[in-house]
């Protein structure tokens, strides 16, 4: 970084909204972590596939976690530089024109959409939108669930004046202005790939027109300053620079050090998402395609649903010892539980899981897949369970690896970031079922490490981003596969596969039947 004139004392900010809580950090110039804060926030899972969140409760997180990161600071008289806000992404919020919500969001989880999707496909034809949008005709995407919103509230459609991003609506909040940076508005499936234009004819079907949307910026680009407003609300002084920021993969990706091809990140978090970078656009109908926060680059994401959010379900459904004594002793149920799965040999003594809790993504995109264990006995363990959710995560990270193979992309060493790169179980298992190494890098922030970055090239004290990371981001944990281990493991995972193909079509059919009368 850019020391002339700026002190020792000068921080960055770095704010992610993920899907189950905001996490703001501070950092100094050195991208050292100064101080952090977290809070989380509920989630309405609704009948029909539906997932929404109260935008408010979004803010609430951001200027709590924020008070608290700046008053964990140490020293008084630190400044901060300029900030960055990523987000869970893509998000369909409908605004007025003074930028207050008008419904609860749709975040990406939600797939009521899913007839919409078949419909766009059916109307522009599903290798048109592929090429034109860069990805395919699904509910996670904006237009699909703008068709739905037309269709089943309109009045809510008529009376948005922005249809905004979840980091676009905090930016408002912060600043007035509203903003749309590159990476969120690739995930629309609303703009013409070649032509980084709005696609008016599929908007036209959405029932909306461009002039709903903010204009698209950089990732980096200055879209206001903190008001007076928001520094009440945040503890931020104000006139503090806000650059338009970016999504969570594309921040994680910067955190991890991933900019070129051949490395990659996974970030599991809620979900896990695989990030590899590619020098040009390279839409795959099994794939994501984003513009990456820096300019010059694109990514491809393989994105699963419930990855982490499975292990969570079992934390809080079926892990009920290891709550107790982490509450007990301070501890991370989490944590116990990966302990326990170690107990557990390679292979989960014969169990599977199928990690499809809400559908799934990358490579299926099947709205109607479910969770499933397998191969369960008398003699099943609760680690053997636990065991067989991590394996099956990994499974699934591979079957995406293999799909992109296919596609040209490579991936010689991948590098694991969010909370499932703290657990060297998971991580150890990864290796093996993947085959190449796990490095975990030395500070596992997560995604405000990218959003700092991108705050401190915003504000000019950050020349080159690239070399910034290629300096600072070091490597804490390398875990290097076990060839028998591995071995083993393609064995299993290739029955892993077989499994889900073999439901595929019993998923569909269970989804169409009738439901039992209430009570």
């Amino acid at each position: 970084m850019n020391r002339q004139s700026m002190s020792e004392r000068d921080l960055l900010l770095g704010v992610d909204v993920g899907t189950t809580g905001t996490k703001a950090a501070l950092f100094d110039l050195d991208g050292i972590l100064t101080a952090s804060s977290e809070r989380n926030y509920a989630t309405r899972y609704l009948p029909g596939n539906g997932v929404e969140q109260n935008p408010e409760d979004w803010w609430g997180a951001v200027c709590n976690s924020i008070k608290e990161a700046l008053g964990n600071a140490k020293g008084s008289s630190r400044r901060v530089l300029g900030m960055a806000v990523s987000a869970q992404a893509p998000t369909l919020l409908a605004v007025n024109a003074r930028g207050e919500p008008l419904r609860s969001a749709l975040i990406w989880m939600d797939r009521r959409a899913d007839g919409e999707s078949r419909e766009l496909a059916d109307r522009f034809g599903f290798g048109e939108v592929v090429r034109r949008t860069g990805n395919r005709p699904d509910p996670f995407y904006i237009a699909s669930k703008l068709r739905w919103l037309r269709q089943n509230e309109p009045k809510t459609a008529d009376e948005a004046r922005w249809f905004l991003q979840i980091n676009g609506f905090i930016n408002h909040r912060l600043t007035g202005e509203f903003s749309l940076d590159e990476s969120h508005a690739g995930l629309l499936q609303l703009r013409d790939l070649e032509r980084s234009a709005w696609w008016e004819e599929l908007l036209d079907w959405c029932g909306t027109s461009p002039d709903r949307f903010p204009r698209v910026s950089p990732g980096t680009e200055i879209i206001g300053s903190v008001t007076r407003t928001a520094a009440a609300a945040t503890g931020l002084e104000a006139g503090t620079p806000v650059v338009a920021g970016t999504v969570d993969g594309a921040a994680a990706a910067l955190e991890a050090g991933v900019l070129d091809p051949g490395r990659a990140a996974e970030m599991t978090g809620t979900s896990t998402v695989l990030i590899m970078p590619t020098l040009a656009a390279r839409p795959h109908a099994a794939f994501i395609s984003m513009p990456h926060a820096v300019p010059g680059r694109s990514l491809v994401l393989a994105a699963m649903v419930a990855s982490g959010a499975s292990l969570k379900w079992f934390r809080d459904e079926l892990g009920g010892e290891e709550r107790a004594q982490a509450e007990r002793e301070s501890g991370d149920a989490y944590e116990l539980l990966t302990q326990t799965a170690s107990q557990s040999p390679p292979g989960s003594n014969g169990a599977y899981f199928l990690p499809y809790m809400l559908g799934e993504r990358s490579p299926h995109w099947h709205t109607e897949a479910r969770g499933v264990f397998a191969g369960i006995s008398l003699s099943t363990r609760k680690g053997d369970l636990v065991r067989a959710i991590l394996e099956g995560a990994a499974f699934a990270l591979r079957e995406n690896m293999e799909t992109a193979r296919t596609s040209g992309l490579t991936i010689e060493v991948l590098r694991s970031v969010g909370g499932g790169a703290q657990s060297a179980v998971w991580s150890q298992i990864k290796a093996d079922v993947l085959g190449i190494p796990i490095e975990v890098p030395e500070a596992s922030v997560g995604a405000p490490f990218g959003d700092a970055v991108l705050a401190g090239a915003g504000c000019g004290v950050l020349n080159d981003i690239g070399e910034f990371l290629r300096e600072k981001v070091k490597v804490r944990d390398t875990f290097h596969p076990n060839e028998e281990q591995g071995n083993a493991y393609t064995d299993r995972y290739q029955h892993f596969r077989r499994l889900y193909v073999s439901l595929k079509d019993r998923f569909d059919e269970a989804a169409k039947l009738r439901p039992f009368p209430s009570h």
